[in-house]
């Protein structure tokens, strides 16, 4: 009978609010997918910045901004950081919704973790590589766009995808600032009926699913470029 009771009840919930739970899988998927390319994109900048050893005093300072950008974002939990830029910019006038702001934190918090991965990339290139298309009349620009880039990201691969994968699952702290995600989603279910551990087995379920998967396709992806397959921990 408990057994019973217990199947019925996820029955029950997939039922009612599948929807909501499709709705959340959908959100759950954009957040970390787009917070991860916009991270990414702009960890690429970052990354640039901070190992750029030709700096003035205008490179100093940016990369005195980007140590403390990723000292901060790095030391402080992605819940945290989603309540503060929410209210932040309500205080000062941005009326965003959550998943807006929700897109914003992701990108901001994958932005540090990625520029600290691409860092650790463009330094597991060989320097005489940069030296040599500096050699041939390459700016510092272009060589590391069109030399130090390309491996830095092959041997990076496996750290951003995992990138990725940890995303998908601490989009659920952003239920904090009201984005209905696959945990917020699964949570109000449970709140309902007073079914908690069947909701979160559900949410549990949901998230081993698409863990997998990405991790199956994301191994594909780096056997097929020939990157080092590795894993990290979690980020956040």
């Amino acid at each position: 009978m408990i057994l019973t009771g217990f199947f019925g009840w996820i029955g029950r919930i997939i039922s009612e609010y599948s929807r909501q739970i499709l709705l959340g899988i959908g959100r759950t998927l954009l957040l970390s997918l787009v917070g991860t390319v916009v991270g990414f994109i702009i960890a690429c900048l970052f990354s640039y910045i901070k190992t750029k050893k030709e700096a003035g005093i205008v490179g100093k300072i940016l990369k005195g901004f980007v140590n403390g950008y990723v000292t901060i974002i790095r030391g402080t939990p992605m819940m945290v950081q989603a309540l503060i830029f929410y209210y932040s910019f309500k205080m000062l006038g941005v009326n965003w919704d959550p998943l807006t702001a929700g897109l914003f934190t992701v990108s901001v918090n994958t932005t540090a973790y990625l520029t600290e991965v691409l860092r650790g990339g463009i330094e597991s290139v060989d320097e005489g590589q940069y030296e040599a298309a500096r050699s041939i009349g390459m700016s510092g620009f272009k060589s590391m766009l069109f030399i130090v880039y390309p491996q830095a990201i092959k041997n990076s691969m496996a750290s951003i995808g995992n990138e990725f994968i940890v995303n998908i699952k601490d989009t659920s702290v952003l239920n904090v600032i009201g984005v209905i995600e696959v945990y917020n989603a699964c949570l109000m279910a449970g709140n309902k009926y007073y079914k908690v551990v069947e909701a979160m087995c559900i949410a549990a379920v949901i998230y081993l699913i698409m863990t997998l998967t990405s991790s199956y396709l994301l191994k594909r992806l780096e056997l097929r470029i020939g990157s080092p397959v590795k894993e990290i921990t979690s980020s956040n």
